[in-house]
Protein backbone atom coordinates (compact mmCIF):
# COMPACT_ATOMS: atom_id res chain seq x y z
CA UNK A 1 0.00 0.00 0.00
CA UNK A 2 1.78 3.27 -1.04
CA UNK A 3 1.81 5.93 1.78
CA UNK A 4 -0.58 8.17 0.28
CA UNK A 5 -3.10 5.42 1.02
CA UNK A 6 -2.02 4.28 3.87
CA UNK A 7 -4.54 4.02 6.92
CA UNK A 8 -3.99 6.35 9.31
CA UNK A 9 -4.34 5.23 13.13
CA UNK A 10 -4.08 7.25 16.71
CA UNK A 11 -4.30 5.68 19.56
CA UNK A 12 -6.42 7.61 22.59
CA UNK A 13 -5.63 7.67 26.58
CA UNK A 14 -6.56 8.73 29.70
CA UNK A 15 -8.56 8.00 32.39
CA UNK A 16 -8.92 7.74 36.30
CA UNK A 17 -12.24 10.52 35.91
CA UNK A 18 -14.54 11.02 33.59
CA UNK A 19 -12.95 14.56 32.44
CA UNK A 20 -10.05 12.32 31.79
CA UNK A 21 -12.19 10.62 28.78
CA UNK A 22 -14.86 13.19 28.04
CA UNK A 23 -12.26 15.65 26.18
CA UNK A 24 -10.97 12.60 24.44
CA UNK A 25 -14.45 11.59 23.05
CA UNK A 26 -14.97 15.35 22.28
CA UNK A 27 -12.41 14.24 19.22
CA UNK A 28 -13.97 11.37 17.74
CA UNK A 29 -16.11 12.98 14.98
CA UNK A 30 -12.90 15.35 13.93
CA UNK A 31 -10.62 12.61 14.03
CA UNK A 32 -13.24 10.13 12.06
CA UNK A 33 -13.82 12.89 9.10
CA UNK A 34 -10.28 13.34 8.71
CA UNK A 35 -9.73 9.17 8.19
CA UNK A 36 -8.10 7.74 11.37
CA UNK A 37 -8.47 4.74 12.95
CA UNK A 38 -9.37 5.05 16.26
CA UNK A 39 -8.12 2.75 19.26
CA UNK A 40 -8.31 3.64 23.05
CA UNK A 41 -6.01 2.21 25.96
CA UNK A 42 -7.25 2.86 29.29
CA UNK A 43 -7.58 0.56 33.09
CA UNK A 44 -8.79 -2.50 32.82
CA UNK A 45 -12.53 -1.87 34.60
CA UNK A 46 -12.18 2.36 35.19
CA UNK A 47 -14.63 4.99 34.06
CA UNK A 48 -13.10 5.02 30.50
CA UNK A 49 -14.24 1.61 29.81
CA UNK A 50 -17.70 2.15 30.89
CA UNK A 51 -18.31 5.52 28.79
CA UNK A 52 -15.81 4.19 25.69
CA UNK A 53 -18.59 1.27 24.81
CA UNK A 54 -20.96 3.48 23.56
CA UNK A 55 -18.91 4.42 20.36
CA UNK A 56 -17.33 1.27 18.58
CA UNK A 57 -13.94 1.81 19.43
CA UNK A 58 -11.43 -0.94 20.04
CA UNK A 59 -10.49 -0.88 23.82
CA UNK A 60 -7.68 -2.42 25.15
CA UNK A 61 -7.21 -2.70 29.03
CA UNK A 62 -3.93 -2.60 31.56
CA UNK A 63 -2.95 -2.60 34.55
CA UNK A 64 -2.25 0.56 35.76
CA UNK A 65 -1.20 1.83 39.94
CA UNK A 66 -1.58 5.67 41.10
CA UNK A 67 1.13 7.54 41.65
CA UNK A 68 0.32 9.07 45.43
CA UNK A 69 2.23 12.08 47.21
CA UNK A 70 1.18 10.28 50.71
CA UNK A 71 2.23 7.08 52.78
CA UNK A 72 0.10 4.36 51.92
CA UNK A 73 0.77 0.45 51.68
CA UNK A 74 -0.33 0.44 47.81
CA UNK A 75 2.84 2.41 47.06
CA UNK A 76 4.93 -0.62 47.38
CA UNK A 77 3.06 -2.61 44.85
CA UNK A 78 1.58 -0.01 42.66
CA UNK A 79 4.68 0.44 40.97
CA UNK A 80 4.57 -3.24 39.79
CA UNK A 81 1.03 -2.96 38.36
CA UNK A 82 2.26 -0.04 36.29
CA UNK A 83 5.77 -1.52 34.70
CA UNK A 84 2.93 -4.60 33.90
CA UNK A 85 0.74 -1.86 32.31
CA UNK A 86 4.15 -0.22 30.43
CA UNK A 87 4.78 -4.12 29.12
CA UNK A 88 1.02 -4.53 27.62
CA UNK A 89 0.64 -0.89 26.48
CA UNK A 90 4.43 -1.38 24.36
CA UNK A 91 2.31 -5.05 23.44
CA UNK A 92 -0.80 -3.30 21.76
CA UNK A 93 0.76 -0.07 20.30
CA UNK A 94 3.24 -3.22 18.37
CA UNK A 95 -0.07 -4.34 17.24
CA UNK A 96 -1.98 -1.78 16.33
CA UNK A 97 1.04 0.46 15.58
CA UNK A 98 -0.18 3.75 15.37
CA UNK A 99 0.94 7.01 13.88
CA UNK A 100 0.36 8.88 16.67
CA UNK A 101 -0.70 8.95 20.12
CA UNK A 102 -2.44 11.56 22.26
CA UNK A 103 -2.94 11.27 26.05
CA UNK A 104 -5.59 13.20 28.43
CA UNK A 105 -3.88 12.68 31.51
CA UNK A 106 -4.92 10.19 34.49
CA UNK A 107 -2.53 7.37 35.96
CA UNK A 108 -3.33 5.27 33.06
CA UNK A 109 -1.84 7.32 30.60
CA UNK A 110 1.58 6.94 32.20
CA UNK A 111 2.66 3.67 30.77
CA UNK A 112 0.83 3.98 27.51
CA UNK A 113 2.66 7.28 26.63
CA UNK A 114 6.07 5.98 28.10
CA UNK A 115 5.72 2.58 25.80
CA UNK A 116 4.76 5.07 23.51
CA UNK A 117 8.15 7.01 23.29
CA UNK A 118 10.39 3.75 24.03
CA UNK A 119 8.80 2.79 20.36
CA UNK A 120 9.24 6.41 18.83
CA UNK A 121 5.80 6.97 18.35
CA UNK A 122 5.00 10.79 18.52
CA UNK A 123 2.87 11.51 22.11
CA UNK A 124 0.68 14.74 22.32
CA UNK A 125 -0.42 15.35 25.96
CA UNK A 126 -3.17 17.34 27.38
CA UNK A 127 -3.06 19.02 30.37
CA UNK A 128 -6.24 20.13 31.71
CA UNK A 129 -5.28 22.52 34.95
CA UNK A 130 -3.84 25.17 35.66
CA UNK A 131 -0.48 23.34 37.70
CA UNK A 132 0.79 20.20 35.85
CA UNK A 133 -0.52 16.78 37.50
CA UNK A 134 1.58 14.43 38.28
CA UNK A 135 1.14 12.02 35.92
CA UNK A 136 1.55 14.46 32.98
CA UNK A 137 4.61 15.49 34.66
CA UNK A 138 5.55 12.07 34.24
CA UNK A 139 5.24 11.85 30.81
CA UNK A 140 6.02 15.50 29.83
CA UNK A 141 9.93 14.15 28.81
CA UNK A 142 7.97 12.28 26.42
CA UNK A 143 5.66 14.02 24.48
CA UNK A 144 6.23 16.28 21.43
CA UNK A 145 3.81 18.56 22.23
CA UNK A 146 1.69 19.66 25.68
CA UNK A 147 -1.43 21.20 24.90
CA UNK A 148 -3.21 23.32 27.87
CA UNK A 149 -6.21 25.27 29.04
CA UNK A 150 -4.62 28.31 30.61
CA UNK A 151 -1.55 30.85 29.72
CA UNK A 152 -0.20 30.74 33.08
CA UNK A 153 0.46 26.82 32.58
CA UNK A 154 2.82 27.86 29.55
CA UNK A 155 5.28 28.94 32.00
CA UNK A 156 5.80 25.63 34.02
CA UNK A 157 6.04 23.87 30.68
CA UNK A 158 9.32 23.34 28.26
CA UNK A 159 8.66 26.14 26.11
CA UNK A 160 9.30 24.59 22.71
CA UNK A 161 6.49 22.16 23.75
CA UNK A 162 3.75 24.20 25.27
CA UNK A 163 0.69 25.11 22.98
CA UNK A 164 -2.50 27.00 24.64
CA UNK A 165 -5.14 24.86 22.81
CA UNK A 166 -7.99 24.86 25.08
CA UNK A 167 -9.70 21.63 25.46
CA UNK A 168 -11.76 19.63 23.42
CA UNK A 169 -15.69 20.22 23.72
CA UNK A 170 -18.34 17.90 22.49
CA UNK A 171 -19.70 18.97 19.17
CA UNK A 172 -23.40 18.56 20.42
CA UNK A 173 -23.09 20.72 22.73
CA UNK A 174 -22.79 23.82 21.03
CA UNK A 175 -26.53 22.19 19.14
CA UNK A 176 -29.02 22.55 21.81
CA UNK A 177 -32.34 23.88 21.49
CA UNK A 178 -34.26 26.47 24.04
CA UNK A 179 -37.61 25.67 22.99
CA UNK A 180 -36.93 22.10 23.80
CA UNK A 181 -35.47 23.13 26.57
CA UNK A 182 -38.31 25.28 28.23
CA UNK A 183 -41.18 22.49 27.44
CA UNK A 184 -38.50 20.12 29.64
CA UNK A 185 -38.44 22.62 32.32
CA UNK A 186 -42.04 23.27 31.77
CA UNK A 187 -40.75 26.99 31.83
CA UNK A 188 -41.82 30.53 30.60
CA UNK A 189 -39.75 32.18 28.11
CA UNK A 190 -40.18 35.95 29.33
CA UNK A 191 -38.01 35.14 32.81
CA UNK A 192 -34.13 34.70 32.41
CA UNK A 193 -32.43 31.09 33.63
CA UNK A 194 -29.64 30.22 35.77
CA UNK A 195 -28.20 26.90 35.57
CA UNK A 196 -26.56 25.25 38.39
CA UNK A 197 -24.08 22.62 37.87
CA UNK A 198 -22.64 20.77 40.99
CA UNK A 199 -20.59 18.11 39.63
CA UNK A 200 -21.29 14.65 38.56
CA UNK A 201 -21.84 14.10 42.29
CA UNK A 202 -23.43 17.09 43.30
CA UNK A 203 -21.99 19.59 45.66
CA UNK A 204 -23.33 19.84 48.72
CA UNK A 205 -22.61 23.50 49.98
CA UNK A 206 -23.99 24.89 46.43
CA UNK A 207 -27.24 23.10 46.25
CA UNK A 208 -27.51 24.39 50.34
CA UNK A 209 -27.24 27.80 49.52
CA UNK A 210 -28.96 27.57 45.99
CA UNK A 211 -32.17 26.49 48.02
CA UNK A 212 -31.85 28.37 51.03
CA UNK A 213 -31.51 31.46 48.27
CA UNK A 214 -34.91 30.14 46.20
CA UNK A 215 -37.19 32.94 47.61
CA UNK A 216 -35.25 35.60 46.67
CA UNK A 217 -33.85 34.32 43.44
CA UNK A 218 -37.30 33.01 42.11
CA UNK A 219 -38.52 36.69 41.55
CA UNK A 220 -36.29 37.42 39.47
CA UNK A 221 -34.85 34.07 37.78
CA UNK A 222 -35.98 30.24 36.63
CA UNK A 223 -33.51 27.80 38.00
CA UNK A 224 -32.59 24.48 36.31
CA UNK A 225 -30.66 22.37 39.39
CA UNK A 226 -28.66 19.64 38.37
CA UNK A 227 -27.73 18.63 42.29
CA UNK A 228 -26.39 15.32 41.53
CA UNK A 229 -27.19 11.49 42.74
CA UNK A 230 -30.05 11.22 45.47
CA UNK A 231 -29.88 14.87 45.82
CA UNK A 232 -33.04 15.81 44.86
CA UNK A 233 -35.12 17.79 47.85
CA UNK A 234 -38.51 16.21 47.68
CA UNK A 235 -40.11 19.07 49.47
CA UNK A 236 -38.65 21.48 46.71
CA UNK A 237 -40.43 19.37 43.89
CA UNK A 238 -43.54 21.41 42.95
CA UNK A 239 -42.10 24.53 43.12
CA UNK A 240 -42.88 26.79 40.31
CA UNK A 241 -39.75 28.32 38.09
CA UNK A 242 -37.55 25.40 39.97
CA UNK A 243 -36.76 22.11 38.56
CA UNK A 244 -34.10 19.71 39.86
CA UNK A 245 -31.78 17.07 37.92
CA UNK A 246 -29.80 14.22 39.53
CA UNK A 247 -27.95 14.34 36.18
CA UNK A 248 -28.85 15.08 32.53
CA UNK A 249 -27.41 13.40 29.33
CA UNK A 250 -28.91 14.09 26.35
CA UNK A 251 -31.11 17.00 27.44
CA UNK A 252 -27.69 18.78 28.65
CA UNK A 253 -26.96 20.90 25.53
CA UNK A 254 -30.92 21.51 25.63
CA UNK A 255 -30.26 23.14 29.26
CA UNK A 256 -27.35 24.97 28.05
CA UNK A 257 -28.68 26.82 25.32
CA UNK A 258 -31.35 27.60 27.79
CA UNK A 259 -28.99 28.95 30.33
CA UNK A 260 -28.73 32.97 30.90
CA UNK A 261 -25.82 32.83 33.57
CA UNK A 262 -24.52 29.22 35.04
CA UNK A 263 -22.96 28.73 38.59
CA UNK A 264 -20.48 25.80 38.93
CA UNK A 265 -17.85 24.15 40.49
CA UNK A 266 -14.27 24.80 38.91
CA UNK A 267 -13.52 21.92 36.92
CA UNK A 268 -11.07 22.21 34.04
CA UNK A 269 -13.50 20.60 31.40
CA UNK A 270 -16.41 21.94 33.00
CA UNK A 271 -15.36 25.60 32.76
CA UNK A 272 -14.03 25.30 29.18
CA UNK A 273 -17.41 24.15 28.38
CA UNK A 274 -18.56 27.08 29.49
CA UNK A 275 -16.22 28.96 27.70
CA UNK A 276 -16.92 27.32 24.43
CA UNK A 277 -20.69 27.97 24.99
CA UNK A 278 -19.90 31.59 26.04
CA UNK A 279 -22.06 31.28 29.21
CA UNK A 280 -21.28 34.15 31.88
CA UNK A 281 -20.58 31.81 34.67
CA UNK A 282 -20.32 31.84 38.52
CA UNK A 283 -17.50 29.53 39.66
CA UNK A 284 -17.63 28.41 43.49
CA UNK A 285 -14.21 26.26 43.13
CA UNK A 286 -13.97 23.22 46.16
CA UNK A 287 -12.01 24.19 48.75
CA UNK A 288 -8.30 23.41 49.50
CA UNK A 289 -9.22 21.65 52.07
CA UNK A 290 -11.32 19.23 49.60
CA UNK A 291 -9.07 18.57 47.09
CA UNK A 292 -5.28 19.93 45.80
CA UNK A 293 -6.37 23.67 45.05
CA UNK A 294 -6.10 22.94 41.26
CA UNK A 295 -10.34 24.13 41.09
CA UNK A 296 -9.17 27.76 43.13
CA UNK A 297 -6.86 28.06 40.60
CA UNK A 298 -8.66 26.93 37.20
CA UNK A 299 -11.42 29.96 38.73
CA UNK A 300 -9.09 32.84 39.71
CA UNK A 301 -7.40 32.28 35.87
CA UNK A 302 -11.08 32.74 34.60
CA UNK A 303 -11.95 35.72 36.62
CA UNK A 304 -8.73 37.59 35.94
CA UNK A 305 -9.36 36.76 32.07
CA UNK A 306 -12.60 37.90 32.40
CA UNK A 307 -14.88 35.21 31.78
CA UNK A 308 -16.11 34.37 35.17
CA UNK A 309 -16.95 35.54 38.49
CA UNK A 310 -15.75 33.81 41.49
CA UNK A 311 -16.82 32.96 45.06
CA UNK A 312 -15.10 31.08 47.89
CA UNK A 313 -17.09 27.94 49.06
CA UNK A 314 -16.02 29.17 52.70
CA UNK A 315 -17.57 32.38 52.34
CA UNK A 316 -20.75 30.76 50.55
CA UNK A 317 -23.86 31.99 51.80
CA UNK A 318 -27.32 32.57 50.11
CA UNK A 319 -27.36 36.34 50.70
CA UNK A 320 -23.71 36.64 48.85
CA UNK A 321 -24.74 33.92 46.31
CA UNK A 322 -28.00 36.35 45.12
CA UNK A 323 -25.68 39.33 44.96
CA UNK A 324 -23.35 38.02 42.75
CA UNK A 325 -25.91 36.25 40.59
CA UNK A 326 -27.33 39.61 39.78
CA UNK A 327 -24.54 41.11 39.35
CA UNK A 328 -23.62 38.43 36.87
CA UNK A 329 -26.84 38.74 35.26
CA UNK A 330 -26.54 41.98 34.60
CA UNK A 331 -22.94 42.42 33.24
CA UNK A 332 -23.29 39.10 31.28
CA UNK A 333 -22.66 40.68 28.03
CA UNK A 334 -19.17 41.98 28.94
CA UNK A 335 -18.44 38.32 30.13
CA UNK A 336 -19.50 37.04 26.96
CA UNK A 337 -17.61 40.08 24.94
CA UNK A 338 -14.37 38.62 26.92
CA UNK A 339 -15.27 35.37 26.39
CA UNK A 340 -15.39 35.92 22.35
CA UNK A 341 -11.95 37.00 22.59
CA UNK A 342 -10.43 34.13 24.08
CA UNK A 343 -7.53 32.51 22.33
CA UNK A 344 -8.84 29.24 23.85
CA UNK A 345 -11.72 28.95 21.49
CA UNK A 346 -11.33 26.43 18.53
CA UNK A 347 -9.71 23.54 20.89
CA UNK A 348 -10.40 20.95 18.53
CA UNK A 349 -9.27 22.63 14.87
CA UNK A 350 -6.09 23.46 17.03
CA UNK A 351 -5.32 19.80 18.20
CA UNK A 352 -6.31 18.44 14.99
CA UNK A 353 -3.50 20.03 13.33
CA UNK A 354 -0.92 18.93 16.21
CA UNK A 355 -2.36 15.70 15.76
CA UNK A 356 -1.44 15.72 11.69
CA UNK A 357 1.70 17.33 11.92
CA UNK A 358 2.96 14.44 14.35
CA UNK A 359 1.28 11.70 12.50
CA UNK A 360 3.25 13.02 9.41
CA UNK A 361 6.50 13.20 10.90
Amino acid sequence: MSELNKTKKIVLTGGGTAGHVTPNIALFPSLKRAGYEISYIGSYDGIEKKLITDFDIPYYGISTGKFRRYLDIKNFTDPFRVIKGFGEARKYLKKIRPDVVFSKGGFVSVPVVRAAASLHIPCIIHESDMTPGLANKLCISAARKICCNFPETLSMLPNEKAILTGSPIREELTKGDKIAALDICSFTANKPVIMVIGGSLGAASINKAVREALPKLLIDFQVVHICGKDKIDNMLLHTEGYIQFEYVKTELKDLFALADVVISRAGANSICELLALKKPNLLIPLSANSSRGDQILNAKSFESQGFSMMIDDDYLSPDLLTEKVMELYCSRQVYIDAMNRSSQLGSIKTIMKLIEEAALS
